[in-house]
């Protein structure tokens, strides 16, 4: 155990140069379907006025959090992969604790806030542009940055005041699981404390998110125009679905007993929540949503005709 953690040694995919450049093209796919898309629904969104809406503005930022999320750790593992190395300095391995529970509690809090507008919208038509009007829309978004870059703050402050018995993590980036595995201080439980009380606001965020949906069908069934239900549902399902993805996977990779070896399966559950995400919300808010594909035709269009 090298108790050195000027620098830590992250988790070797494999020894195989093969297979190491299989992993960083996966990684690098991933990566730029991302980036692509979601550049996609910011570009949308801002070129059209008729899109500046209290709904595609929570998208807009949904994307621009998921572009950042992703941008944290991601390039760093296909720079290793292709380097051949490691490594990453104790700086930067703070760096990708603070700004991944960041975007990530930017996440959950923001598809929180989108289920509420969902719910107001359906729910409450009348008073939905006087409750959501632009103001209280800057508000909500206000808030969940600040409480994530405090949730975020905190997090990486209690998990690294502490020394480590060992500077080997057992993933491709750092992630609070791992190092609290390698702490060797009493303060080890007041970290699994902070996560814990983290995740519950987690699951409080999907409860509240659940409740809501619950009053959004029922109010979707009561629509006498059935295409009037199946453009709610089209609107509310994937959002339901990306969103239990995440917090069930997100749960379990923080919450379950840390293997004392590297394990393909950490691997894949981290990918569940940390990456797929961010691929999958582009194509579920864009190539099911008719305002997003008429702005998108019309930019592509005019560019085509240019």
């Amino acid at each position: 155990m090298d108790n050195d953690t000027s620098e830590f040694l992250l988790w070797e995919f494999s020894k195989i140069r093969e297979i190491q450049v299989m992993h960083m093209a996966l990684l690098l796919t991933l990566f730029l379907v991302t980036v692509t898309g979601n550049l996609v629904i910011i570009s949308a969104v801002v070129s059209h006025h008729h899109l500046h809406t209290p709904m595609y503005f929570f998208l807009m930022n949904l994307a621009m959090q998921d572009i950042g999320s992703v941008s944290v750790f991601i390039p760093k593992a296909i720079f290793n992969s292709l380097m051949n190395i490691r490594t990453i300095s104790h700086s930067g391995c703070v760096a990708q604790v603070l700004f991944f529970l960041f975007f990530t509690g930017c996440d959950i809090s923001l598809l929180t806030v989108m289920a509420y507008d969902r719910y107001v919208a359906i729910c409450n038509p009348l008073q939905y542009e006087m409750i959501m009007n632009r103001k209280a829309c800057m508000k909500m978004v206000g808030s969940v940055w600040t409480s994530s870059l405090l949730n975020a703050s905190l997090h990486t402050i209690v998990t690294f005041i502490t020394p480590f018995c060992s500077n080997i993590i057992n993933q491709f980036f750092c992630e609070i699981p791992f190092l609290l595995q390698m702490a060797c201080s009493d303060l080890y439980v007041t970290k699994i404390g902070v996560l814990i009380f983290s995740v519950t606001l987690g699951i409080g965020c999907f409860a509240f998110v659940i409740v809501t949906y619950v009053h959004v069908f029922s109010a979707v069934l009561r629509i006498p125009s059935v295409q009037g239900r199946e453009k709610a549902f089209s609107t509310c399902l994937p959002h339901l679905i990306v969103f239990s993805i995440f917090m069930f996977t997100g749960c379990f990779g923080y919450l379950k007993p840390v293997a004392d070896n590297p394990s393909y399966f950490d691997f894949i559950i981290t990918i569940l929540y940390s990456i797929i995400p961010p691929v999958l919300n582009p194509f579920i808010y864009s190539m099911r949503n008719k305002d997003i594909k008429t702005s998108l035709s019309r930019i592509f269009g005019q560019k085509f005709c240019f």
